[in-house]
């Protein structure tokens, strides 16, 4: 049985949309959520689902070890799921192709600090892009640099707005996300 514990900051739709696709797996266990935003909706999303949430500071996750220390002891891999901040070298020494991330745009256009959410969706319209999509990729020690595993794109058109772009993204995000998850570990596995 794989341990996966996932990362998330916000409402948790897709920490959700994870969560219940391995509800049912032999293969694959979601240990725990961590999350550095209190009032996150992913609390509630949590609780509901009977999955443990956990809330962390900035101190606790940069100038101590003891988020990496419960991770080794409860994980073999780690899924961002609208996780904000820069993890750990440290973090990122200990699960070497084992953190997987997903950014809504094509990497490596609109990544890097700040390029999250609506930001990348504002830069995507402002910039007259056809297309954009979803980036699944390894997290490394730099913004959205590491690895990619798999993109998938989406039309845009020119009357799409922000709004309209983010919806685009977030279909992609739920039809993708896990199945890709899954895969990737049992690949990473051999």
């Amino acid at each position: 049985m794989k341990r996966v514990v996932i990362f998330a900051s916000g409402a948790g739709s897709n920490g959700e949309n994870i969560i219940n696709y391995f509800q049912d797996s032999k293969k694959i266990t979601i240990q725990k959520v961590f999350c550095n935003k209190k009032g996150a909706g992913i609390f509630d999303r949590c609780k509901r689902l009977g999955v443990p949430c956990e809330l962390f500071s900035r101190e606790h996750f940069y100038d101590t070890n003891d988020i990496l220390n419960s991770l080794l002891k409860i994980t073999d891999f780690i899924i961002l799921a609208g996780f904000l901040w820069k993890i750990p070298e440290s973090i990122v020494d200990a699960f070497p192709k084992k953190i997987i991330n997903i950014h809504p745009s094509l990497l490596p256009k609109y990544g890097g600090k700040g390029m999250y959410g609506m930001n990348v969706h504002k830069a995507v319209k402002d910039n007259d892009e056809k297309e954009t999509g979803i980036t699944i990729h390894f997290v490394n020690k730099k913004y959205d640099e590491g690895t990619i595993i798999f993109q998938a794109k989406t039309r845009l058109e020119e009357f799409d707005s922000i709004e309209d772009i983010a919806k685009k993204i977030q279909l992609l995000e739920a039809k993708y996300f896990s199945k890709i998850i899954e895969k990737t570990i049992f690949k990473n596995d051999n």
